[in-house]
Formats: C-alpha cells, sequence, structure tokens
C-alpha cells in the first residue's frame, strides 16, 4: 500500500486534475464522433499541465444514468483510447482512471493497458444506498484481480484510491467515519483514503478530513469533492492530495478547464508550507 511519501512521490503536489469526458458510445447522450471527444480530452490535459498539474484522472462523467457495475465493451474500449491519447501526448503525467460508477474491474485493464497509475473506487469496501440503487464494495474481488493483472508489482503498480462515503450516496447502515475510513484502509489495503461533500462540486468537510487523519495518521488522504482556490489553504492543512475538477473550469457550456483557473489554484494549494 501507499505510504504518504509514495503518493508525494506519484502525484508531486499531490493535485490531481479531472478531465470529465463527454458521453461514450453506449451512453445515453453519445453523440457519434469519438474523434471530436479525443480532440477535447487532449485540449483539458493540456490545460491542465499548463497550469501545473502533473496528475491527471479520466472519468466517463457524462455517461448518466450511469450503470451501478459493469460498463460495456464500447465504454472500456472508448477509455482506453483517450486515456492511452492523453499518456502519448503527455508522457510525464501520472494518469489515473475511474469508471463511474463502480466498475474497478474496467478501470484496472484500462489502466494496465495505457500505464495508468492509480484508479479511482466510489465504493470499494461496504454498501452504498446510491442513485444507481444499492451498491457493494468488492475489495477482496479488486485486490485480488490486480494481482491477476500484475498490477500489484513495484515496476507496474496500479494503486487504489478508494472513496469514504462517497458522494451521490449514503451508507446502507450508518457507522462512525473513523471505522469506515479504518477498515477501507486496514482490511480493503486502500492506497489512499479520499474525502468528498455530498455531490460533485460540494465543499468536504474539513472536520471529516480531522477525523479520518485521526483514524489513519499514516494513511494518504485526498480531498475529493469542493475544492477550490478560496479553500485550497483549510483543506491542505489536513489532506495531502486533492482531486479538482468543477473549480477549474471557465463558466458556461460546454465547461472547460482553464489554465489560469487551474494555475491559481496551484499557487494557492502550494503556499501552504512553503
Amino acid at each position: 500500500m501507499w505510504t504518504r511519501d509514495d503518493l508525494r512521490e506519484a502525484l508531486g503536489s499531490g493535485v490531481v486534475g479531472m478531465i470529465h469526458l463527454p458521453a461514450l458510445p453506449g451512453s445515453p447522450g453519445w453523440q457519434g464522433d469519438l474523434a471530436a471527444v479525443e480532440t477535447f480530452t487532449l485540449a483539458e490535459a493540456e490545460a491542465l499541465t499548463a497550469g501545473g498539474v502533473r496528475a491527471i484522472m479520466v472519468e466517463n462523467y457524462h455517461d448518466v444514468p450511469f450503470l451501478p457495475g459493469r460498463v460495456g465493451a464500447e465504454t472500456v474500449a472508448a477509455m482506453t483510447r483517450l486515456v492511452g491519447a492523453v499518456g502519448r501526448h503527455f508522457p510525464d503525467v501520472a494518469l489515473g482512471v475511474n469508471v463511474l460508477r463502480n466498475d474497478v474491474d474496467s478501470a484496472l485493464g484500462i489502466a494496465v493497458a495505457t500505464g495508468a497509475r492509480f484508479v479511482r473506487v466510489n465504493v470499494h469496501s461496504g454498501a452504498a444506498v446510491t442513485d444507481q440503487g444499492p451498491i457493494t464494495g468488492r475489495a477482496w474481488e479488486t485486490l485480488r484481480r490486480r494481482r491477476e493483472l500484475g498490477a500489484d508489482r513495484p515496476a507496474a503498480y496500479v494503486a487504489i484510491l478508494a472513496d469514504v462515503r462517497v458522494k451521490h450516496a449514503r451508507p446502507l447502515v450508518a457507522r462512525p467515519l473513523a471505522e469506515e475510513a479504518a477498515d477501507l484502509r486496514l482490511r480493503g489495503r486502500a492506497d489512499a483514503v479520499i474525502v468528498t461533500g455530498a455531490a460533485t462540486g460540494a465543499g468536504t468537510d474539513p472536520a471529516d478530513l480531522v477525523t479520518v487523519r485521526e483514524a489513519l495518521p499514516d494513511c494518504p488522504l485526498l480531498v475529493g469533492s469542493g475544492a477550490d482556490a478560496a479553500t485550497a489553504a483549510m483543506l491542505r492543512a489536513h489532506a495531502d492530495g486533492c482531486i479538482v475538477g468543477t473549480s477549474l473550469k471557465e463558466p458556461g457550456a460546454p465547461a472547460r478547464v482553464s489554465a489560469t483557473r487551474t494555475r491559481e489554484f496551484l499557487a494557492a494549494w502550494q503556499a501552504v508550507g512553503a
């Protein structure tokens, strides 16, 4: 499992910039032009890296409504093409994959095929009631699958970044947050724990970060939603890293990543402890 030093080595500043992909083949919003989606994806990666980001996560954000489990082969194929394109054009960037809503098996496969270094798992252990219905974590399966793929070897390691009380969901059974986080790390063997707000773009409660940090003082801890330049210092005081997307975008539709906003966020994040 990752240590806090491992996270810093892998992600640099700890800031992971999001690429929210347009609708992909097989989803209701698919527009029929994957080449255009690839052009958009590379432009987003260019803006993120121009703003100073050195870690990027690619996510099928617009494939709503999400499937609760496995996605179709067409989604996996499209994401493999897009993640691979980012990797080829930006070889110095640490790449991550999130296949919504909770298809970590496909995410691992994409990561192995493209050289990505981490995956996000929304429900890794326990169970949650989500807008897709109940979802049960499959940590036991995910860790074994990672081993089968050879992605637990140091030279090809794919880290598992796992949410505790993921956004757009509620635990099936209420438990203390510290207990959930401890199980996620110590029994689910998550490489890093992600703490989020209630929804995409919603602020993460610093009190939740404190609770998880006290329960897991040596575990890499990431903010998973709602971070912006105004809150960066407060969140950085408790977290090792941050997954950020919404606040880096220009207003309007489609919302596109702004290199300027990204640069401003990085400056605010990195100013802490400078």
